[in-house]
């Protein structure tokens, strides 16, 4: 991945790096594992004091985004189920190993083909923990951006079939105190939080990765100077983020208005100046719909670009083998 600075932007070079390798390790284009590019290698790619940088990465280690292992570099850190989140058992403490190789075999054979009945045999008391976690799966998004939690919680719906509890994270450690188990959903930007309230009880933490936004990037790279792009979604954070890469990527090339589905006004003014909009999903229609109130007023409509699901693909496969769903 390749990142862009505006030095001359009213957002600080550090806030926009900030944001792009949060967006590349939320994205899982660096996944858990992967070796960030040295102070140096970023210095010379952005044109930023390697003290700058310095600051970033301390910033990402506080986050809980990644970690640093001395003499060898920075490494976006394993979050969630795939840091080795472990049963509270006896045995365990007896042999502290012995959870990471039944997990592993397990995994090894669902990949197979294997269902989680015919595993019973072998992994009795693994595979009656994960069942308990399916009964119950909790996507949690902070308050202020419970909009994420939205699309997020459509998604798995739709895609898992099985119902999901959207659950604001200011309220998550409350929702767990009435369960004895279950299965916590959330993105990599909020994973951190989620994993310490979730810590203490028997819950296990998925951190899922979003979409890429590759096709979308290309669209944006390529769009004429003062054109106007508008983004529509039902996420404020979403949003936010998508404002801040745009202008990391063509600064003041191009005019960039937002808006949330729901505000009307803005989502009027939007469709009025934009040239090409992009949205999720879940505002299609409405986007759909205010283009065509407008359309006698509208020169040319603009192009309407839905991006797919904000959820992975592949975090959709995990999740449906985490909880053993054929």
């Amino acid at each position: 991945m390749q990142f862009h600075i505006q030095p001359d932007s009213d957002i600080p070079a550090s806030n926009q790096l900030f944001n792009q390798i949060r967006f590349a390790i939320a994205s899982r284009q660096f996944p858990p594992g992967h070796r960030l590019p040295s102070t140096r290698q970023l210095a010379m790619q952005t044109g930023l004091h390697r003290n700058t940088i310095s600051k970033v990465y301390r910033q990402l280690e506080e986050t809980g985004l990644v970690e640093a292992q001395a003499g060898s570099g920075i490494y976006v850190r394993a979050q969630g189920h795939e840091g080795g989140t472990q049963l509270k058992s006896p045995i365990l403490d007896k042999y502290p190993q012995a959870y990471k190789i039944v997990q592993q075999s397990l995994d090894d054979l669902l990949k197979q083909g294997c269902s989680l009945n015919q595993a019973r045999e072998l992994f009795l008391a693994e595979i009656d923990w994960r069942l308990r976690c399916s009964a119950r799966v909790l996507v949690t998004a902070p308050a202020q951006d419970l909009g994420v939690g939205e699309l997020m919680a459509q998604e798995l719906e739709q895609a898992l079939r099985i119902p999901v509890q959207l659950v604001p994270m200011e309220e998550l450690a409350a929702t767990l105190n009435r369960t004895n188990s279950g299965t916590v959903v959330t993105s990599r930007y909020f994973i951190g939080e989620a994993e310490e309230i979730a810590a203490p009880k028997a819950v296990r933490v998925i951190p899922i990765d979003i979409y890429d936004y590759v096709k979308e990037i290309e669209l944006i790279k390529g769009l004429p100077k003062d054109s106007c792009v508008g983004l529509v979604s039902i996420s404020s954070g979403l949003l936010r983020a998508g404002q801040v890469i745009v202008h990391s990527l063509r600064g003041e090339d191009l005019l960039v208005m937002t808006s949330q589905t729901g505000d009307a006004y803005k989502l009027n003014a939007l469709v009025r100046s934009s040239r090409t909009i992009i949205c999720d999903q879940a505002s299609f229609a409405t986007v759909k719909m205010s283009i065509n109130a407008a359309r006698e007023d509208l020169i040319r409509p603009p192009q309407v670009t839905c991006f797919g699901n904000y959820i992975g693909a592949s975090s959709i496969d995990l999740l449906k083998r985490e909880l053993g769903i054929d």
